[in-house]
């Protein structure tokens, strides 16, 4: 297993040609996609032929980027995926965070632990200047997750998507947060109201 990192509780790996059956089952869960898709399944076919292939493809052009399969440490087991990868049309120091999880996995801090872990390794070892993320202005838990890894809204926007859904009306909203933000909450109480050691 070719680790990327590790919190307590999850490991990030690099996805592998094999991890095919594992992205079929959390895309077939409506619930988990209905912020992206109003809750129509990934086909088997576009994962193998497009999905997977774009995931692997990263690991080959950047050093620090990518996609990365999230694996509860408790089981062993695939709980979804983050990416932390360049922004469309931004430079290259300010990567976009987005996370997938499956629904057993909700409401558990995974997607907040595993956020803060990509923004912090993005800070320290990689050269970030900013790091954003995007999500539904009504989707409130991915939200969360964005202002607990310490990110804060900066603008909302409207943009043509292909599965108009309830709510889409009210557009999207970017969250983003600076090297001098991220420094300045590392010599501050931390998120968690404690002190954050750099």
């Amino acid at each position: 297993m070719n680790v990327f990192l590790e919190t307590e509780r999850i490991t990030l790996r690099r996805f592998t040609p094999d991890d095919v059956d594992l992205l079929v089952d959390l895309d077939s869960d409506p619930d988990v996609m209905f912020f992206i898709t109003g809750g129509r399944p990934t086909p088997r076919h576009e994962i193998e032929s497009e999905v997977l292939p774009a995931f692997l493809s990263y690991y080959e052009r950047f050093d620090g980027y990518g996609f990365w399969a999230v694996i509860e440490r408790a089981t062993d087991e695939f709980i979804g995926w983050f990416h932390f990868r360049p922004a469309a049309g931004h430079p290259a120091d300010e990567p976009e965070l987005g996370y997938r999880l499956k629904k057993s996995a909700w409401g558990k801090g995974y997607g907040s632990e595993g956020s803060i872990a990509l923004i912090d390794k993005g800070f320290t070892d990689h050269g970030v200047r900013r790091a954003l993320a995007e999500t539904m202005v009504v989707n409130a838990a991915s939200r969360r997750v964005m202002e607990k890894a310490g990110m804060r809204a900066v603008r909302t926007f409207h943009q043509p998507w292909p599965d108009p859904i309830p709510g889409d009306e009210h557009g999207d909203i970017e969250y983003a947060i600076t090297r001098d933000e991220w420094l300045a909450a590392r010599s501050g109480p931390g998120l968690d109201g404690q002190r954050r050691e750099g």
